[in-house]
């Protein structure tokens, strides 16, 4: 199984995301969009950068009961209903990727909506994750 990240030198040098990936010999994990709801169901954490801690934590850990991990993510779709203010906080927002994931960027798209389905949402993430073939099977997965 490999994971490639492609970033073309002939396209602006990308930040925080890659331009494409490929992935071979592997399966295919859709991610549902997650947003900061705790286990109770309540959406926690103030401000956008907050909320974006909880939110990919929920991802990862949706993620993880399908059998992957982190680096087994290939794309990746950020919606928020304020882009501005996400930019804003793009420092912090890098720095909680870091920790929870590292330095390696899936393909990323991020984008500006009026609403989410959690009215108190203020970021949502949604992915798709390549897990390797042999990789062990979820034991939470139903």
């Amino acid at each position: 199984m490999s994971i490639e990240r492609v970033n073309p030198p002939v396209l602006a040098a990308p930040s925080g995301f890659a331009h494409a990936v490929i992935a071979t010999g592997s399966r295919i994990v859709f991610l549902a969009g997650q947003t900061a709801l705790d286990s109770s169901g309540s959406i926690v954490g103030l401000g956008v950068a907050a909320q974006f801690e909880q939110a990919l934590g929920n991802l990862l850990t949706a993620l993880r009961a399908a059998g992957g991990e982190p680096e087994h993510l290939a794309s990746l779709t950020i919606y928020a209903v304020d882009l501005a203010d996400y930019r804003a906080h793009g420092q912090q927002i890098g720095a909680t990727w870091r920790r929870l994931v590292g330095r390696d960027y899936p393909a990323i798209a991020a984008v500006g909506v009026a609403s989410l389905w959690d009215a108190a949402a203020l970021v949502e993430v949604q992915g798709c994750a390549v897990i390797p073939h042999g990789t062990q099977q979820a034991a939470t997965a139903t």
